[in-house]
């Protein structure tokens, strides 16, 4: 049977469906184990998410990835991220990463379990409770898997929740700019190097209020961009954020989104476009995001677009106090 420390590995899971002529009927369930409840377990399969109840689960275990990235890819496109989105308060653990910004969002408000800590698993979990606790903040661990799977089974023995599973996804430049049609009936995407007031407000009705972190967070790369789509009477109608960030020159795509009433006109995937061009035009061939596996409808569109799923991760939580 599965145990959590198989949350966002690849699982198969023979399912019992039912009785014919006396015989047990079942059915095989193939993806990535995103969660494992006392009751249920949830399975993300290239037809969709699928849930199952443990009553009904003859047999599962884990398999190999269909495709597992190095590990050395997988820190490098995760510290490039963490460049990208760059927390005001940052130490370091051996090789991982603290990192605190008012509580805006988890990304910079996480350890990146990454690397060497340069001590023992449990001690450097200790540190990072420890750490936290200094800054005010309930500790939490950005767990990439597989590579940090040990993370993950210790963080369970202690009774640690996690947050939904986040996907990585990546794409080839000229690829996802081939996908994306290009749409001269629509207002045109402005670029700008910072953003106004009201790119800010639209931020804010999905991300919350921004303290001032967040601005710091969203204009620190060197190599930043704020996309805007305007009305005729100059209202916004979608935006969207690039930055390009480490050795390898990854194009973070963020941020992208779109006013409720323009909503099914084409407008995200303008906007997406007109990042990969501006990426392109600074040194990037690759471009990736971060994205909630239970946000179907983003990743639907961004599959479209010919984004596929590098790595995932687990945003790990210390127990209440």
């Amino acid at each position: 049977m599965l145990r959590r420390q198989d949350v966002g590995h690849r699982v198969v899971v023979r399912r019992i469906v039912g009785v014919s002529q006396n015989r047990t009927l079942y059915t095989d369930a193939l993806g990535e184990l995103v969660d494992l409840t006392e009751t249920d377990l949830t399975i993300a399969t290239e037809k969709g998410t699928v849930r199952v109840p443990l009553r009904e689960v003859h047999r599962a275990k884990r398999v190999p990835p269909a495709r597992r990235p190095p590990a050395a890819e997988v820190i490098a496109l995760e510290l490039a991220a963490n460049d990208a989105w760059p927390a005001p308060t940052q130490a370091k653990l051996g090789g991982w990463l603290l990192r605190a910004a008012e509580n805006w969002t988890g990304r910079a408000n996480s350890a990146l379990a990454v690397g060497d800590p340069d001590r023992p698993l449990e001690a450097a979990i200790d540190a990072v409770e420890e750490w936290y606790s200094a800054h005010g903040q309930r500790p939490l661990i950005n767990a990439p898997m597989p590579l940090a799977a040990p993370v993950n089974a210790a963080l369970d023995a202690r009774g640690w929740g996690a947050r939904p599973l986040t996907l990585v996804q990546t794409a080839a430049l000229p690829a996802l700019t081939g996908a994306l049609p290009v749409r001269p009936e629509l207002p045109p995407v402005e670029l700008a190097d910072s953003p106004g007031d009201d790119w800010f407000a639209m931020v804010a009705e999905h991300k919350g209020t921004l303290p001032p972190a967040a601005a710091r967070i969203l204009t620190a790369p060197a190599d930043v961009v704020f996309a805007q789509v305007r009305d005729a009477d100059g209202g916004l109608l979608a935006v969207g954020r690039g930055a390009v960030t480490g050795a390898d020159r990854w194009l973070g795509v963020a941020l992208l989104q779109t006013a409720p009433h323009a909503r099914r006109q084409g407008l995200a995937r303008h906007v997406l476009r007109a990042l990969a061009l501006w990426g392109a035009q600074h040194g990037s061939s690759r471009a990736y995001l971060q994205v909630e596996e239970r946000n179907t409808s983003a990743v639907a569109l961004y599959g479209r677009a010919g984004f596929t799923t590098h790595h995932t991760y687990l945003t790990r939580e210390a127990p209440a106090p």
